[in-house]
């Protein structure tokens, strides 16, 4: 292009074209960079990297003039990244009614409540126990449970050891977690109760007792008994 000089000493652009972006390569169109600017001026190309540019950006200088600006907040990482795969573990146990059975009047059964940090969902499992004669496993699957009628749900601050906790009409004693658990309560400024004793079900631990045996005296001589009594008839 030509820059001809006017009468004041100023110059004039007499080429305005740009350069081309438009390539094709194998018969596909594609774009690229432009090597110069209008009128075929140089292009000045930042020649600075990304990681330099971010260190830039968020680096606070020394000398201010005026409002002092914030730095940019560092990166936002989403909880189900955050806490993904981490869940607290509390013991706890309720108490169930037998009304039927004549050799107990209730049932102390334990479980595990489980809260998941990812998704502030929970679930509450129960050990299984041999030849309990009642379903066990699963109690309540993993879901966000509602905590009272106005839509809201638990979350991990409303747990804690040596208290009640209502799911769906029944109430669960919590009585100790698991160190994790311990750990992250405290670490978020949560005051932990201290642990209370798991209570274990009577009728089930007096099952474990062994059962009474009868053993007949070594001295017993059965035939003396049968000679001694023979021929004799009780009257009734």
């Amino acid at each position: 292009y030509l820059n001809n000089p006017c009468s004041d000493g100023t110059l004039t652009k007499t080429s305005f074209h740009r350069s081309q972006t438009l390539g094709y390569r194998n018969g596909y169109a594609y774009s690229r960079r432009p090597t110069v600017g209008i009128g075929g001026e140089r292009l000045y190309v930042n020649q600075l990297s990304q990681a330099e540019l971010d260190e830039l950006a968020s680096k606070r200088p020394i000398l201010t003039y005026g409002k002092p600006k914030q730095a940019p907040p560092s990166d936002f990482v989403p909880a189900h990244v955050a806490f993904d795969k981490k869940v607290l573990k509390f013991d706890a146990y309720f108490q169930e009614d037998v009304p039927i059975s004549a050799e107990e009047h209730y049932r102390i059964r334990q479980v595990a409540i489980y809260y998941f940090l990812e998704d502030d969902s929970m679930s509450v499992m129960e050990p299984i126990v041999e030849n309990s004669g009642i379903p066990q496993g699963k109690f309540i699957k993993r879901q966000r449970i509602p905590k009272n009628d106005c839509g809201d749900h638990y979350h991990w601050k409303d747990l804690n050891r040596g208290m009640n906790i209502t799911l769906y009409s029944r109430t669960f004693r919590i009585v100790d977690c698991d160190p994790f658990t311990q750990v992250f309560l405290e670490s978020q400024g949560i005051e932990l109760n201290p642990p209370e004793k798991m209570i274990f079900d009577p009728y089930t631990e007096l099952r474990k007792m062994p059962l009474r045996k009868y053993v007949t005296p070594s001295d017993f001589d059965q035939l003396k008994q049968f000679l001694t009594y023979d021929k004799q008839v009780s009257e009734s």
